[in-house]
């Protein structure tokens, strides 16, 4: 980690077809080895599923789904003579969506539809109705959170 200079953060481009950056950002987090084409192509068909079994525009389900998952909290490590206690820190925005995105696409992978494509779409409506695996992973950081809430002063 250099001790120059900060990082500057890069200014990601809207994705094509919405126009919106958290879109090409999802696309970007759910590509493998560097398949950009094939992982819009699923983000795409994806949102062709909400639309199709919610009749309601996917890209709204898709930013609450994502609202929905963004913990506001987490717990860190921290080591405080000799022993180790778990901290709870607040998250920045930025983590937060990156937290959320992960989770979602980690989570769907681990769903048992057939393709990638209902995988995804059906982890983003549970998402969206606050409900699924992703919600379940959020609410348990934040209970850790909550237990440990004693070690807050440790912050710094």
């Amino acid at each position: 980690m250099s001790r120059r200079r900060v990082a500057v953060k890069r200014e990601i481009l809207a994705d094509p077809k919405f126009n919106n950056k958290l879109v090409a950002k999802f696309v970007s987090v759910l590509m493998k080895q560097g398949k950009k084409s094939l992982a819009e192509s699923v983000c795409y068909k994806a949102f062709d599923i909400i639309k199709e079994k919610t009749g309601n525009d996917p890209l709204k389900i898709f930013k609450t789904a994502i609202e929905n998952v963004k913990p506001v909290v987490e717990v860190k490590s921290r080591r405080v003579g000799g022993a180790s206690y778990q901290v709870p820190v607040d998250i920045r925005p930025s983590r937060r969506i990156a937290l959320a995105l992960r989770w979602i696409i980690g989570y769907s992978r681990d769903r048992a539809e057939r393709t990638m494509q209902e995988k995804l779409a059906a982890e983003l409506m549970d998402a969206a109705n606050n409900t699924g695996t992703t919600i379940k992973k959020k609410e348990d950081v934040h209970r850790m959170a909550e237990a440990n809430k004693a070690f807050a002063h440790f912050r710094w």
